[in-house]
């Protein structure tokens, strides 16, 4: 069986493939989705962690590099328009907010109790323990892989205990530009991840 390229035939430069997918060859869109969705996927991994989040966005990349291709003008290697698209989607993602929804014509109470103590409740839903949770679970392991043992340690007494700078520089025995700066190391390794 022959195979729809040969081995002596080059790959498809991304330019070739732009202009097949305008011309809506649907092989060279897949050749591109192909190329381009492992690095896809790594970029909005390292920044959001949840499997069901990442595919989920990942195909709203994909969805928005296909939409806007005719924006590409070649100014930049594609590779980079496409981080770009990712890193935009991904960014529009973690603005949206997630409002609680409550139902305005249940006003005499009915079963779930009146609409003001449903609007201000602050017990948390199971989705909220569960992302608390995962994101609990996300920053051990980025903690225990890249912040040292000190860093960890101001990071949980600052950040989880909430002991103040002045507080851990005197009882370190440290400045508190030496606590602030190693703070925000372990944010910004944290962040990063």
């Amino acid at each position: 069986m022959a195979s729809a390229r040969s081995v002596s035939e080059p790959a498809a430069s991304d330019q070739e493939l732009i202009e097949r997918i305008s011309a809506s060859d649907e092989a060279a869109f897949q050749i591109l989705y192909d190329r381009y969705f492992p690095r896809v996927y790594a970029f909005v991994n390292r920044r959001m962690g949840n499997r069901a989040d990442v595919e989920e966005t990942v195909q709203e990349v994909f969805i928005n590099v296909f939409s806007a291709l005719d924006s590409f003008r070649g100014e930049a290697p594609f590779a980079a328009w496409v981080i770009g698209v990712a890193r935009r989607t991904t960014a529009s993602r973690f603005k949206r907010k997630r409002h609680v929804m409550v139902s305005l014509d249940d006003s005499d109470g009915g079963e779930h109790g009146d609409f003001s103590s449903r609007l201000h409740s602050d017990q948390p839903t199971p989705l909220d323990h569960y992302e608390c949770n995962e994101r609990i679970a996300r920053m051990q392991t980025a903690a225990s892989e890249v912040l040292t043992e000190e860093q960890w340690r101001l990071f949980a007494l600052h950040h989880l205990e909430h002991h103040s700078v002045r507080d851990l520089a005197r009882a370190l025995e440290k400045s508190e530009d030496a606590v602030k700066s190693n703070l925000y190391r372990a944010r910004k390794l944290l962040l990063a991840r």
